[in-house]
């Protein structure tokens, strides 16, 4: 008995080394002439292994349920969840919504196509899940419906979603880089985004979403965090350096998502856009700019095709790398140099980044590295979960900043006029300001920066 004890106490120790290994690591990488490591710290979450193993693993009954934006979001909406492989068929049943329970007597019904994913990470152990994904097409802006998935016995609830009208403002939720601890850190601050406006039109994801890009107790956090808002409210996201190892993506990536395929060809899902009748939304893949040459000249040829053949009236450009940096001896000047001429060729109105881990907004005109009165584009850096940086003290092209500050941000598109709000983690307003569109003329800014300190740390 006792020698029994002993080799299970070994088998623990072993894995617990292991756990403790690979949550610890630094692995160095360079972008620009910045190099830093990704700090792939000793999460508290994950330091206690796998208890919550609904986290992880899949089961018979519908998880990892998520609305994704199509490239036609008033009269589509894509739909992605996961079972485990005993489930092979998987549907979307949906119809409209009604005032009591008889939209269920006879919803509508698609097969969902499926995609198996098998993966095993270091330390973790092997998940095998079935995905599936649809589209629910040909729907009537501004209505509202219901839809839930599953198949036989093993079904979701139902959830409510309504579709943008066509002359309708659009609002959406703006997040920096989650990433670490999401379950403990991160569900407070998309919970309090959804608590501040629920009635939005979707959310948008600057990259980072989690540490470790194929960690799938990772993935299983960032699901949990959000919960029912990721099924009721559609996301897009764009990826950032750490849903990459190697330039190779997340093998989660695709199957537990279902965004455009309408960028650059071997980009799918990762370099697209989204048409509003009045508003353009763009996913540029950031970690390809940097690394690839080819997807760098091929990414800015696309954008550059997109803008001149298709504009619209508002253009919002998220990425994950910062054209311009919060962080001290950050500047990544490659990317600057191939994408932001084509930003000021197009007057793209408001690109949205993260990366730095810290808060700076700033408007730059056409041609310049610098702020200015005179409304150019808007950059913005945030971030929304608890990993920080320190700034840099150049003021060069920031008017608000902010360390040590979790944040979120929603946006407002209505007519000629973009209204933005910043809250902090406590839900307290940050930062504020409109654009408003002015004829051929530079967009008119108006800050409304309320009188709350900058929260930052001391030059000692």
């Amino acid at each position: 008995m006792k020698i029994k004890l002993f080799r299970l106490l070994l088998v623990l120790l072993f894995i617990s080394s292991r756990l403790i290994n690979s949550f610890g690591q630094n692995v160095e990488h360079t972008h620009g002439n910045d190099s830093h490591s990704h700090d792939y710290a000793h999460l508290d979450s994950l330091m206690g292994g796998f208890i919550n193993h609904k986290l992880l693993f899949p089961s018979s009954v519908p998880d990892r349920i998520i609305l994704n934006l199509t490239k036609n979001p008033n009269t589509s909406v894509a739909v992605n969840w996961r079972t485990s492989l005993g489930i092979s068929d998987g549907f979307i049943e949906y119809g409209e919504s009604t005032h009591g329970p008889e939209f269920r007597i006879k919803p509508t019904r698609i097969k969902a196509d499926l995609e198996t994913l098998i993966v095993e990470s270091d330390g973790e152990p092997l998940v095998k899940a079935n995905y599936h994904s649809g589209i629910i097409s040909d729907l009537e802006p501004g209505q509202k419906y219901v839809y839930r998935v599953g198949s036989g016995t093993h079904w979701s609830e139902w959830f409510q979603i309504t579709m943008p009208g066509l002359d309708s403002p659009i609002s959406f939720v703006y997040f920096g880089d989650a990433q670490n601890d999401v379950k403990s850190m991160w569900s407070r601050i998309i919970r309090e985004a959804y608590h501040t406006m629920p009635q939005i039109d979707f959310m948008l994801h600057a990259g980072d979403l989690i540490n470790r890009f194929d960690r799938d107790i990772e993935w299983g956090e960032w699901f949990h965090a959000g919960g029912f808002i990721h099924a009721q409210v559609p996301s897009i996201m764009t990826p950032g350096n750490h849903e990459y190892r190697n330039v190779k993506l997340s093998p989660q990536w695709r199957p537990q998502y279902n965004l455009p395929q309408n960028g650059v060809k071997g980009l799918e899902e990762t370099c697209y856009e989204i048409n509003y009748p009045e508003l353009k939304v763009i996913s540029l893949d950031a970690e390809q700019i940097d690394e690839s040459e080819y997807f760098r000249n091929a990414q800015a040829a696309w954008l550059d095709s997109i803008l001149t053949h298709n504009p619209k009236k508002w253009t919002v450009v998220t990425m994950h790398y910062p054209v311009f940096s919060t962080k001290p001896n950050r500047d990544n000047i490659t990317l600057r140099e191939t994408i932001k001429p084509i930003f000021d060729k197009h007057k793209v109105d408001l690109v949205l980044q993260g990366h730095d881990h810290a808060y700076g907004r700033g408007n730059v005109v056409s041609g310049a590295n610098l702020k200015s009165k005179e409304a150019g584009t808007m950059y913005v850096v945030s971030v929304s979960g608890p990993k920080m940086y320190d700034m840099t003290y150049d003021e060069s092209w920031m008017e608000r900043k902010a360390e040590n500050t979790q944040l979120f941000q929603i946006i407002t598109v209505e007519d000629d006029v973009v209204k933005y709000k910043s809250f902090t983690g406590r839900g307290d307003l940050y930062d504020a300001f409109e654009l408003k569109k002015n004829g051929e003329n530079p967009n008119i800014l108006t800050n409304q920066i309320p009188s709350t300190p900058e929260r930052r740390h001391s030059k000692n």
